[in-house]
């Protein structure tokens, strides 16, 4: 078992490129899945400390979905209404506040002061306070862990369908009405101003998520993504990065066309799918650039695959994308289409592999 200050300078040395000595690897288990498998999971996850090093049987309450409950309705902080359509699954917003531009002046803005302002979440806390947020950092430092600020998964692209409708956002970028523009800078300065205040904690890392792809395309162009996306990203990472603090971006979906402008921002890490952008384009693209977490093919390999699939995969995307420098890590999301065997093969893939890079010839 490695020490906590252990597990924080392997990850940034990951990072930074700097010879890790393992590859960080996790298995994120939805509530869902907790749900379906309860005490037989508990189980398989106490196999493999080196994968889950804090966990503890009976630490999970089993069918605790917050807001994220089948046929809950939850109006958030901005105005948008979600609807949930099964338990402990992320919903749908099915209002937007902002489905008219004439409502734009009276649109709801979140106080910054208030806390990170989360999506629907399965802890019924979608507000976490800057008091609750320095607390968790001070602890982080006292027992040696990384200090990691999370933001709200969605925090712009997302938000602003979530604001206006994703229909209409798509034609906003066609007809570039200045309400538009108003909305971008609105919601980059809002971002700014969280980030300003996270950056007073002193963390090691902001992690940010913003789902920009579809199955196999973005629904926009790069040219689109490069107007209204790219500048906002660049002013508030890179005013992360100058205070030297790690940027962790994720983006659900096929977003190869754009990975270049993602990489031009300073991220630190690029959390992308495998298979929706393919290990040859991600290596072309980002390996040696970005450090890669790869998030393994949840819609095909870890529900439908065999032990000996998974364990293949795992071992090819390592060779593929790894280095001796570092640059990659692992993460796998489990929902309840993953059967208990195939989480248990993915577990015991991630514990054999995790130093496959280190005989790696570069």
């Amino acid at each position: 078992m490695h020490t906590p200050k252990e597990i924080r300078e392997n990850f940034l040395r990951t990072i930074e490129m700097r010879y890790p000595k393992w590859i960080p690897c996790r298995v994120v288990i939805s509530a869902a899945t907790w749900n379906k498998y309860r005490e037989k999971l508990e189980d398989i996850l106490v196999k493999y400390p080196e994968i889950f090093p804090n966990f503890k049987k009976g630490s999970v309450k089993f069918g605790e979905f917050g807001l994220r409950r089948k046929g809950n309705v939850y109006i958030d902080r901005w105005g948008c209404v979600w609807k949930f359509a099964i338990d402990g699954i992320q919903g749908q917003v099915v209002k937007h506040p902002l489905d008219d531009w004439r409502k734009l002046r009276n649109l709801r803005i979140p106080d910054p002061e208030e806390g990170l302002i989360y999506p629907p979440t399965t802890s019924g806390t979608p507000v976490l306070s800057w008091h609750l947020i320095e607390e968790n950092v001070r602890r982080a430092h006292e027992e040696g862990r990384l200090a990691v600020i999370s933001f709200p998964h969605g925090f712009f692209f997302q938000r602003l369908y979530y604001l206006r409708g994703f229909i209409n956002l798509m034609m906003d970028f066609v007809r570039r009405p200045p309400e538009l523009y108003e909305l971008i800078e609105l919601l980059t300065e809002y971002n700014l101003e969280l980030i300003k205040r996270a950056l007073k904690l002193k963390v090691d890392i902001i992690t940010f998520g913003d789902d920009l792809g579809c199955q196999d395309r973005m629904p926009i162009s790069p040219k689109t993504f490069e107007e209204f996306i790219l500048p906002s990203y660049k002013r508030m990472f890179s005013l992360i990065r100058r205070a030297g603090v790690h940027v962790y971006f994720h983006t659900d979906g096929h977003v190869m066309e754009v990975v270049d402008y993602l990489i031009s921002t300073g991220i630190s890490v690029l959390n992308i799918q495998d298979r929706v952008n393919g290990i040859n384009n991600i290596k072309a693209k980002c390996k040696g650039k970005v450090c890669i977490d790869l998030d393994i093919d949840r819609q095909h390999l870890l529900p439908f695959g065999s032990r000996n699939q998974i364990r293949e995969h795992i071992r090819k995307v390592i060779i593929e994308l790894g280095s001796k420098k570092g640059g990659l890590m692992l993460t796998a999301d489990i929902y309840p289409d993953v059967p208990l065997n195939n989480i248990d093969s993915v577990c015991q893939a991630m514990k054999e592999f995790m130093k496959l890079h280190l005989k790696l010839p570069y």
